[in-house]
């Protein structure tokens, strides 16, 4: 049973070759890295803190904010904030540059919405 993978597909367990495995593990890492390799530390942070804070505040964060509460400079909040909404995978912002969702959720009306166990609700994005 050692060094195998095995998916189950309705009655049958199936038997994944090792090579394939392992040519998967090289695809997702590549990427990864492709969509994911611009961030800094600093990105995941501020990521992070939005998706955060956007359920306790439940409305869009200003860049102030999220400065003051990352404890980074405005500059530096400003252009992570271009960088990750460039990408268009981690967030959006308001025509007033409020971050208004950060995945996965929002403060926009969506057909999904979440209830946390703290008692927050949100939609996600």
């Amino acid at each position: 049973m050692k060094n195998k993978l095995m998916i189950g597909r309705w009655r049958y367990m199936l038997n994944i070759p090792l090579f394939l495995v392992k040519h998967r593990v090289v695809k997702a890492k590549n990427r990864f890295e492709t969509e994911c390799g611009f961030m800094s530390e600093e990105h995941r942070l501020v990521h992070h803190l939005v998706v955060k804070e956007l359920p306790y505040a439940g409305k869009p964060l200003s860049p102030e904010f999220v400065a003051g509460m990352s404890g980074l400079g405005m500059d530096r909040v400003k252009v992570i904030l271009d960088d990750l909404e460039r990408h268009m995978t981690f967030l959006f912002r308001n025509s007033q540059g409020e971050v208004v969702w950060a995945y996965p959720v929002t403060v926009e009306k969506t057909p999904h919405q979440v209830t946390f166990s703290t008692g927050e609700q949100l939609y996600a994005a």
